[in-house]
Order: C-alpha cells, then sequence, then structure tokens
C-alpha cells in the first residue's frame, strides 16, 4: 500500500516540478516550525524531513529554524501561534487542534480507521483532505498540509490484562481531556480520568491512576514499563496528527514557493508513514523487552459498537453526516 502511495506522490510531484525547477522563484524566508515533541519522535521526524526538501529544493533560498521540547510552548499554544505568524509551521496531535477546529474531530472518531490502511487511503484523498484543510484553516487559522500517523492508542495498566469489557471495571484509567477520547471510554461503562499529561506519570506511579492509553512509542519514550505492566491491543483510536502551517502566512507565498511548501508536507508524510510502522515494532519490542505483557482483546466487536455508537453527538460538528458518510465511503473502496 505505501509503496503505490510512494509512487503516486512520486508521480505528481514530477509532473507539477519537470521543467519547472530551474525557473522556480522562491521567496529568501526563515520558516519557523516548532513541536512540543523531542528529537526522535515523529513529529520531529516530519519536520526534520520537511526541512531537508524545502532547504535542498530551494537552493537556499528557504531555510527552517526549528524549536524543539515545548521550547516555544505546549501544542495548543502553538496552534495560537500560528494565527499570529509567530510560528508558520507546527506539527501537533489532532486532539489538540479540535479545540480550535472542530471538523478535524472526524479524525479521531473512535474506531473511524479499523484498519492502518483506512488512514492511508483517506489521507492521500486531495480532493476531500483539501475540503477539510479548507474549513479547518477557517477555524483555526491553521492549515493542515499533510496528516502523520503515529500508530494505535493502545491500553495500559498496572492491575491486570484487560481481555474483555467488563475487565474495564474498576480501573481508573488516565485519558486526554479530549471529549470524544472520555466519551469513548465513558460508552464502555467507566468514568475516565483527565488527568493532565505532565501529571500523568506520577499519577500512574502513585496509584492516582491505574492504567492510560497511548501508543507504544509514547509508553517506551516514557519508560511506562516502570509503572505500568499490562498492555491491551485496542484498537480504538490511531494516532493521527497534522502538519500545520499558518494560514495567514500560507496566503502570502509566492506560487513557486507555495507548490515547494505544499510537496515538502507532502513527502514528509509518507516518509514518516514508512518510518512509524518501523518505529512501532520497535517500540512494542522495547516495551515486552522490559516486562510488560501483551494481550488481544477477546470481544472487540462490542468495543466498536458501543463506541461508534456516539459518533451521532458530534455529527454537527464535523460538518453533518454527508461528509462522515463520503470519509466511510473512500475508505471501503
Amino acid at each position: 500500500m505505501l509503496k503505490r502511495l510512494f509512487f503516486a506522490v512520486a508521480l505528481l510531484s514530477a509532473f507539477v516540478f519537470t521543467g519547472a525547477a530551474q525557473a522556480a522563484q522562491y521567496q529568501k524566508m526563515t520558516i519557523r516550525a516548532a513541536t512540543a515533541n523531542p528529537p526522535g519522535s515523529l513529529h520531529v521526524t516530519a519536520i526534520e524531513k520537511f526541512k531537508t526538501i524545502v532547504e535542498k529544493e530551494s537552493g537556499g533560498m528557504i531555510t527552517v529554524q526549528t524549536f524543539y521540547g515545548g521550547s516555544m510552548g505546549d501544542e495548543q499554544a502553538n496552534v495560537k501561534q500560528l494565527r499570529t505568524e509567530e510560528l508558520h509551521l507546527t506539527v501537533v496531535a489532532c486532539g489538540n487542534l479540535t479545540p480550535f477546529a472542530p471538523r478535524a474531530a472526524l479524525f479521531i472518531l473512535p474506531y473511524v480507521f479499523p484498519k492502518l490502511q483506512d488512514a492511508y487511503k483517506l489521507f492521500n484523498n486531495r480532493a476531500f483532505m483539501t475540503k477539510q484543510a479548507d474549513v479547518i484553516a477557517q477555524q483555526s487559522g491553521g492549515r493542515p498540509l499533510s496528516w502523520l500517523v503515529g500508530g494505535y492508542r493502545v491500553l495500559t495498566n498496572s492491575k491486570k490484562p484487560i481481555a474483555v469489557l467488563d475487565d474495564l471495571k474498576g480501573l481508573k484509567i488516565r485519558v486526554p481531556p479530549v471529549e470524544i477520547q472520555l466519551d469513548a471510554f465513558r460508552s464502555w461503562g467507566v468514568e475516565p480520568h483527565p488527568l493532565a499529561w505532565t501529571e500523568t506519570f506520577n499519577g500512574l506511579q502513585q496509584g492516582v491512576v491505574d492504567g492510560q492509553e497511548n501508543p507504544h512509542g509514547v509508553n517506551r519514550d516514557q519508560k511506562f514499563w516502570e509503572v505500568q505492566k499490562y498492555i491491551s491491543d485496542l484498537h480504538y483510536m490511531l494516532w493521527v496528527g497534522p502538519m500545520l502551517v499558518s494560514e495567514k502566512w500560507y496566503r502570502k507565498l509566492s506560487p513557486d514557493s507555495k507548490a515547494l511548501v505544499d510537496k515538502a508536507a507532502q513527502e514528509a508524510a509518507l516518509y514518516e508513514w514508512k518510518w512509524c510502522e518501523e518505529d512501532v515494532e520497535k517500540a512494542k519490542a522495547d516495551c515486552l523487552a522490559h516486562g510488560m505483557k501483551e494481550n488481544a482483546l477477546k470481544d472487540e466487536p462490542q468495543w466498536i459498537a458501543k463506541a461508534r455508537a456516539i459518533w451521532p453527538k458530534f455529527t454537527d460538528k464535523l460538518g453533518g453526516q454527508a461528509v462522515v458518510d463520503e470519509a466511510l465511503a473512500i475508505m471501503s473502496k
């Protein structure tokens, strides 16, 4: 699947840039790019690839100045900074975009991406994604130029294996303060604990909460094996996040500069997708090597049915049922 996508993007890039590369006129400028995440993360991986492409193809006319590890604030602060052009580009988790752009919640509906290939199909549909980007840009001031993936958010806890829905009873699970994610856990019969991310490790260590949900890569990077024993292979939400640019800044770019920024964002996403598939397996292996135990869910169809039952609550914010239906139709092809 990824090979076909790489070929399609390469073909498109060749069509757009063949014969025009020599004549392209790029604006001399510095792009300020930030993420709250550290080197080694998928966020930085994508930004670094974007930087390499832009600087090389512009012949140094465009440079990318990077700010990592939260030096420009948290993810929601980064979204706000796009509005003022303090930043030109950032990568954030989709949940941290939804407070500013409700339309983006389409991509974190529980079980909207049962398979990883479903996300690839949707994100590679330029006509559909451009329509969503136009709305998100209007709502938030940040325009998604491409979308990254980061693996499924698996469920971890310190008490017992969770193999069936009833095993959740009595467990205190930390969930990000994102309405869709909180409602998904409520649909499974538990009241989630929206603990701040900065308090999560200590909360797990001290027993304030018993578990949490995040991709294997986050569990590895945070060394959650020190405070968590069990991994349940949940597929309710794929980590996705946009490569966002300032809409005000983007609209002022010359045609050639804009085309290069678009191309770099798309190619950086494809590069990150392949990188992520490999990294997820490495991260899971690392967690298991440090003593964590993994199990599959025996009754995931029940989890799916209950979680998808909350979709109608969010339909209006997503642009109506027609938008959801169009996305599902694209993925079913």
